[in-house]
């Protein structure tokens, strides 16, 4: 049963759609990304559901009560914003307890409270120590914690980690998925980082100008994106011409030319052989070294392909190395070419 729901949810601004007729069911204890490019409504969405923005039409349901026109904080959810909101001049403790105290919470229910909740986020040694002091993911940290310790029925995360660099990045998502599932709060967050998305959502919701066009686990979404965009935007993807075969299955066209089809084909799904080999020949114009991966772009009948191939130590290949390129035809995926109406 759904426990967050949104039913025809609509924002416009003038004669600006950014949020057009948008469904979306959350179960309790669900962790749910939206996800998409900048200026696509996931935001707005979220600030929807927190109360921040007013609503043009549609209805917001939490547990079976419609919140869509309740104020901010009579909602009592949990929100976490990219800028972290920390007031420098609070310890983190009083940083945590200062939305139990504008609830008039007895001080002795604040102080177990925030102790758990320091706990749980492993900041219970820094808890006299000020916003200044701390480092980027302890900050995000201390803004978890504030949304948690009122115990909201729903935490909202906008950005989360997106002041974050790149390895602390990494290392804050998989702390938020472990804190998420130990209090087993359901969650909404928002985020244009697919990879972020991917690797701690049980669903993502991926919008476009507005509009749903794919909810899906995470694996299914990168394994089967219903649109260009998708398959595009989840990950890397070669788009190619194709038709079907004799019994009806999807094929990539040997030639330059439309197809009935457009085809997805993730760059690690193909094959680089020797040359002469596999079912399109090619040449390697570009190569682009990234850690565990080795990336290359090579020429072909058909237009340039991206081909990507784990990193095992040896030689690279050169470029201008004639290569055959092959692919399981059972990896290949038809998209829609309309990438709004899905």
């Amino acid at each position: 049963m759904a426990f967050l729901q949104l039913q025809a949810l609509c924002k416009r601004y003038g004669a600006v759609d950014a949020v057009v007729a948008t469904d979306l069911s959350v179960a309790k204890g669900e962790f749910v990304s939206l996800l998409g490019p900048s200026g696509c409504g996931k935001t707005t969405t979220l600030q929807m559901i927190a109360g921040f923005v007013e609503v043009t039409s549609g209805h917001i349901l939490l547990d079976g009560r419609d919140i869509t026109h309740a104020k901010p904080a009579s909602r009592g959810l949990g929100v976490v914003f990219q800028s972290y909101a920390l007031f420098p001049h609070m310890s983190v403790r009083d940083n945590v307890a200062f939305g139990l105290k504008m609830r008039k919470v007895a001080a002795s229910e604040i102080q177990r409270r925030v102790t758990k909740v320091l706990a749980l986020v492993r900041l219970d040694r820094h808890a006299e120590r000020y916003p200044r002091e701390l480092s980027g993911g302890q900050r995000q940290r201390v803004a978890l914690a504030r949304a948690l310790v009122i115990e909201p029925p729903v935490l909202l995360l906008d950005e989360p980690l997106s002041n974050l660099d790149a390895n602390l990045r990494e290392e804050m998502q998989f702390e938020i998925r472990r804190i998420q599932r130990e209090v087993g709060i359901t969650t909404l967050m928002v985020t244009h980082d697919q990879a972020e998305a991917l690797s701690i959502s049980d669903r993502v919701v991926v919008m476009q100008a507005g509009r749903i066009t794919q909810i899906d686990e995470p694996y299914a979404l990168y394994e089967h994106p219903r649109t260009r965009f998708i398959s595009g935007f989840v990950g890397k993807a070669n788009l190619l011409r194709g038709d079907r075969d004799g019994n009806g299955a999807a094929q990539v066209r040997q030639q330059h030319g439309d197809g009935e089809l457009t085809l997805s084909l993730r760059p690690e799904k193909i094959d680089l052989l020797a040359a002469g080999e596999g079912r399109l020949q090619g040449r390697v114009i570009t190569r682009y070294f990234l850690g565990s991966q080795w990336l290359y772009r090579v020429e072909t009948t058909i237009g340039e392909i991206t081909v990507v191939r784990r990193n095992d130590g040896q030689a690279p290949l050169q470029e201008g190395t004639t290569v055959g390129l092959d692919w399981p035809a059972t990896l290949l995926r038809i998209v829609n070419t309309d990438e709004v109406s899905v």
